[in-house]
């Protein structure tokens, strides 16, 4: 199928050999490779060594080939290895290419940051030998990323290699396991209990010989679809973890086949909803043949849900109107086609589809067009180039136009055909609120690691008790999904704690739970989703201004009052008072307080002569500290607002600490 697809692509080809297009500059980066002793480079290993420079003025600058030379110009200049690269684009005359950044040495990485793309050591040069538009996969991830999701960064050029001009090509990431692009944890050959068991895997479908499979699923006609190992690879995966993966994947599917959208044990308890909703919105929206049958993505994080994703491969897309994921003659996993007959996921996906083609929103036609328009005249000069040098006749605007054409008319046909959403247009979320964060702790006497003392609070700012099944963080990155069956009363607090051991030890008790991975010391997105991923609560923290200074200095960031919309910096304050049990309430013979809730006088009674009692908001401060001595005191509290209290007693005994809600 995907031949005869090429062929109808590649028609207006013309014969014969290609021109002599001689590259002198360009508004775009220009990539020169040169293979040591002008090599030819071989599909796969082994691959040759070369040197590479990559010459870029800035923005809106023009390079020049002759700037190869002028070190203030050159964005790159040393080792690579390289191969030729790609299924079916690797016999295309127009090759693309796999390669590495070496030091001088040819072995160790050289982790480089080319062209803005965050550091790294494996890229590739996409020459996008089947789309004669040369905007599809720039298109795609760019949509991706805008959906929230990672999808491989991406910078146009031209290549020269070996002296001959090879035309306009797309710098772009490798799928890899890195906190700046498939952000999971590098799970180790020895990784082979819990948690560690758990993750991180990045997992693909693959009908490529070259990938060992690794197991396959049913489609919907009863073939078999191969999948593989991406992370680790195959030669690396243990046999504990290969069975863990693969059980993921087939409950994914069990859960799927029986239309099981229970958040307890269903299939919201398996996948992040989120991210398979976006990756069938943008290979929906371009009609992506190769979707979830060939180079379809997912990863798993420690102690996360399985990810759909990055969205890859979008080279034959935007030519049919139809359902990719239910074509009986196509080979794609029959989950797919499951989920989207569950009326629950088919209702949160028709909600968010219709939410993203709003005006201003990034699937709006407006908008799309506008950005392929800007595409279009970065890339039309090198496009003229790319033609002659390989003898295209085409007319490229041509091309755009059927895009837009296609894209107005998939547009309203997905709308058309995606069904309702009223019933999950306006679901109630519980009122859980993120009111303190510590981000980045200062050196402590506990832990050589400081990591170890982030922590988050969260409270129910509500007089009803909150069931936490299947709350959890989404995105990557940070990882924490509250127990099935949990609940969270009244104003209540709970301490999520990075290590829960050290934080003991340096706070005093046992937080409520543990979360994965740490919190970055410079920013982070932190949203709080429910099992279908309704936003609860949504963070973006900074360690710069208008934010406060939390940035190892001791302090923490605290919301200034929970009614307060905690996505605004100036909400918030710092503090490094002294973090108090949010989980000690039970209420002993050692002592006693009555009543609890308390409208006007608390009443405290203590086995042993009470010493003194200080009381103190839900952020740790001081109110008032009384000096009793006595065995009983009738704490007035009807200055107080209500809320959440903690009452610190402290008798000829012990210490107590005890919450007290104020009604």
């Amino acid at each position: 199928m995907r031949h005869k697809l090429t062929i109808v692509f590649l028609l207006s080809i013309l014969p014969g050999s290609v021109s002599a297009q001689i590259l002198t500059d360009s508004n775009l980066p220009i990539v020169i490779i040169w293979t040591d002793g002008g090599a030819p480079i071989p599909y796969g290993d082994p691959r040759v060594m070369g040197s590479m420079k990559i010459i870029y003025r800035g923005a809106d600058q023009r390079n020049y080939v002759t700037d190869q030379n002028t070190a203030a110009y050159l964005n790159y200049n040393g080792r690579i290895d390289i191969e030729r690269r790609g299924d079916l684009t690797g016999t295309e005359p127009k090759q693309q290419y796999g390669f590495s950044t070496r030091q001088a040495d040819n072995i160790t990485n050289n982790n480089v940051s080319l062209l803005g793309m965050p550091q790294e050591n494996d890229w590739i040069l996409n020459g996008m030998a089947l789309d004669p538009s040369m905007i599809r996969d720039y298109l795609c991830f760019n949509l991706s990323r805008r959906l929230g999701e990672y999808a491989s960064r991406t910078v146009y050029c031209e290549l020269i290699l070996n002296g001959e001009y090879e035309g306009l090509y797309l710098l772009t990431e490798k799928i890899k396991a890195d906190d700046n692009r498939v952000n999971i944890i590098k799970i180790g050959v020895n990784d082979i209990n819990l948690p560690e068991l758990s993750g991180g895997y990045i997992t693909k479908t693959s009908d490529n010989d070259s990938d060992p499979v690794a197991w396959t699923m049913l489609t919907l006609n009863g073939k078999q679809v191969p999948y593989a190992h991406h992370f680790p690879q195959p030669l690396a995966v243990d046999p504990l973890q290969h069975n863990y993966i693969y059980n993921q994947f087939n409950n994914l599917a069990a859960k799927a086949l029986a239309s099981n959208a229970s958040i307890s044990d269903g299939f919201p308890s398996v996948i992040d909803i989120p991210s398979f909703i976006n990756y069938i919105i943008i290979n929906e929206l371009s009609s992506n043949s190769d979707a979830y049958r060939r180079s379809t993505f997912f990863h798993k994080d420690r102690n996360g849900k399985l990810r759909a994703g990055p969205v890859w491969d979008s080279d034959l897309t935007f030519y049919r109107i139809e359902w990719q994921f239910s074509k009986s003659d196509r080979d794609v996993t029959r989950f797919w086609k499951d989920l989207f007959d569950n009326l629950q996921f088919r209702c949160y996906l028709s909600k968010r589809w219709n939410d993203l083609i709003q005006p201003g929103q990034p699937l709006n036609l407006s908008v799309i067009e506008i950005f392929i328009d800007q595409t279009v005249a970065t890339i039309s000069e090198a496009v003229a180039r790319d033609y002659a040098r390989w003898e295209y006749a085409i007319n490229h605007q041509q091309r755009i136009s059927d895009i837009k054409y296609f894209l107005n008319a998939r547009i309203t046909w997905i709308t058309n055909n995606i069904g309702p959403y009223s019933s999950c247009s306006n679901v109630a979320v519980p009122p859980l609120v993120i009111i303190k964060i510590m981000y980045h702790p200062e050196a402590s006497i506990y832990s050589s690691d400081n990591d170890d003392l982030e922590f988050l609070e969260i409270m129910n700012n509500s007089d009803k008790t909150v069931d936490l099944t299947g709350i959890y963080f989404g995105g990557t990155g940070f990882v924490y999904q509250f127990p099935a069956n949990s609940t969270l009363g009244p104003y209540k607090l709970v301490f999520l704690a990075s290590n829960s051991t050290y934080f003991q030890l340096e706070y005093g008790f046992v937080p409520y739970g543990q979360f994965t991975r740490h919190l970055s010391n410079k920013s982070e997105n932190l949203v709080l989703l429910d099992a279908f991923g309704n936003i609860i609560d949504n963070v973006n923290y900074c360690d710069s201004l208008p934010w406060p200074n939390a940035d190892g200095n001791g302090y923490y960031l605290m919301l200034k009052d929970a009614n307060l919309n905690n996505s605004v910096a100036g909400n918030w304050t710092i503090s490094n008072n002294q973090i108090l049990s949010a989980n000690d309430i039970c209420v002993g013979s050692d002592l006693q307080l009555s009543p609890n809730p308390v409208k006007d006088i608390l009443k405290i009674k203590a086995q042993y002569v009470i010493k003194s009692a200080s009381l103190y908001d839900m952020y740790g401060r001081l109110l008032e500290t009384i000096v009793i001595n006595d065995e009983a005191y009738d704490l007035d509290m009807k200055q107080y607002a209500k809320g959440l209290y903690i009452l610190r007693v402290v008798t000829a005994g012990k210490t107590f600490s005890r919450k007290i809600i104020k009604d």
